[in-house]
C-alpha cells in the first residue's frame, strides 16, 4: 500500500517516532479537543482514481465495511470517556458502497452529531433504496447531515482524468438529486492542476453558480481544496522547535482533534487510528478503543509534514 512505498526523496528521515534525523526531537501532538471521530466504511469504490491516496477500487477490500453495531460501540465509547465530540465523519473507498451505511448515519444523527459523509455521489449513492434512505434521514434531521461531494477539479475534462471519462457527468447527475431534495453539499477539490487557491474557488464558484448549488467557494469549510501526497518529494521533518519557527500551535493539526477508526480485513474489531491519512501505516494505529486512543502523536511520516503542519489541510469542515 501507498503508505509503506519507499520514500526516496526522504532516505534516513522519519525513522525513530522521537528524533529526527539530525538528531533534534520530533514534534508531538496531544488530543487536547475531540471534535470528530472518522469512520471508514471500507475501501471498497466503484471507481478507481489516479491519484486515490488509500488505494480505494472495486476490488481493495484491505478495510472491510464497518458494521451499525460497531459504530454504536464507539459512540458508547465518546461518551464514556466524555470526548466534546460534536461530528461523526464516514469515508471511503464509497461510503454508500457499505450496505449498513444508511443505518450508521441514523445511529449517530440519533445521538445529537452532525455527521459528514464523504461520497462521489455516483451510482451506490443513487441506488433506490440508498435515496429513500437519505431522503428520510433529510426529514428526520436535516441540516445535521452535510454530503461532501468529491469534485476534483470544475472542468469535467480534468476531473475526469483523476476518476474516469464519463465521471464527472455522473457526479454532477447525483450532486443535482441532493439539491432537489434540500441536501446539505460540500465539494471536496484537489491541487493536482497546480492553480492558485484563489483561481480555483473563481471557478468553483461559477461551477456551483450554474447549477444553483449552494456551496460557497470561498469558505474552507465548504469547498475544501486538499494539497496532493507525493510521497515521492522531501519534506522537512517537523521538530518541536518547528511550532515557533512557522508560528502555528500543535492545536491546529488535525489529530490534535481527530481519530480514525478502520476495519481491517481479518481482524477481529476494528481499530482506531491517529489520522485519516495513513491507514495502512502500522505505527499510527493506536489500539482497539478510544481510551488508547489518547496518546500523544508523534509527527513521524511526510504526510504530517507536507499535508498538515504545511499545507494546512484538515478533513473536517
Amino acid at each position: 500500500m501507498k503508505d509503506n512505498a519507499p520514500q526516496s526523496a526522504n532516505i534516513g528521515k522519519f525513522q525513530d517516532k522521537l528524533v529526527t534525523a539530525d538528531g533534534q526531537t520530533r514534534a508531538s501532538v496531544s488530543l487536547n479537543n475531540p471534535q470528530t471521530l472518522w469512520f471508514n466504511t471500507g475501501t471498497l469504490c466503484n471507481i478507481e482514481c489516479v491519484n486515490c491516496y488509500i488505494d480505494s477500487s472495486p476490488t481493495n477490500d484491505a478495510l472491510v465495511y464497518i458494521t451499525a453495531d460497531e459504530v454504536r460501540d464507539y459512540l458508547d465509547q465518546i461518551e464514556d470517556r466524555t470526548w466534546q465530540v460534536h461530528e461523526i465523519g464516514f469515508t471511503g473507498g464509497e461510503p454508500f458502497m457499505n450496505p449498513e451505511m444508511i443505518d450508521m448515519t441514523r445511529a449517530c444523527l440519533e445521538r445529537g452529531y452532525e455527521v459528514l459523509i464523504l461520497t462521489n455521489a455516483m451510482q451506490p449513492m443513487m441506488r433506490r433504496r440508498v435515496q429513500d434512505g437519505l431522503v428520510e434521514l433529510q426529514r428526520d434531521f436535516g441540516d445535521k447531515l452535510t454530503l461532501r461531494i468529491s469534485v476534483d477539479h470544475y472542468r469535467p475534462e480534468l476531473h475526469d482524468e483523476e476518476r474516469g471519462k464519463g465521471s464527472f457527468a455522473k457526479t454532477l447527475t447525483g450532486m443535482e438529486w441532493l439539491r432537489d431534495h434540500g441536501f446539505n453539499m460540500a465539494v471536496a477539490g484537489r491541487t493536482v492542476w497546480g492553480d492558485s487557491d484563489a483561481d480555483s474557488r473563481v471557478g468553483y464558484g461559477t461551477f456551483f453558480a450554474e447549477h444553483g448549488f449552494k456551496i460557497d467557494a470561498q469558505n474552507p469549510g465548504q469547498t475544501v481544496l486538499f494539497p496532493e501526497m507525493d510521497e515521492t518529494v522531501e519534506v522537512p521533518e517537523i521538530t518541536t522547535a518547528c511550532w515557533g519557527i512557522l508560528n502555528k500551535s500543535p492545536d491546529a493539526v488535525m489529530c490534535a482533534s481527530a481519530r480514525m477508526v478502520v476495519k481491517r480485513k481479518g481482524a477481529d474489531r476494528p481499530a482506531v487510528l491517529a489520522c485519516t491519512l495513513l491507514p495502512y501505516a502500522p505505527e499510527f494505529e493506536m489500539g482497539n478503543t478510544l481510551a488508547e486512543a489518547e496518546a500523544d502523536v508523534h509527527l513521524n511520516h511526510p504526510h504530517c509534514a507536507k499535508f498538515c503542519v504545511l499545507g494546512g489541510a484538515s478533513c473536517s469542515g
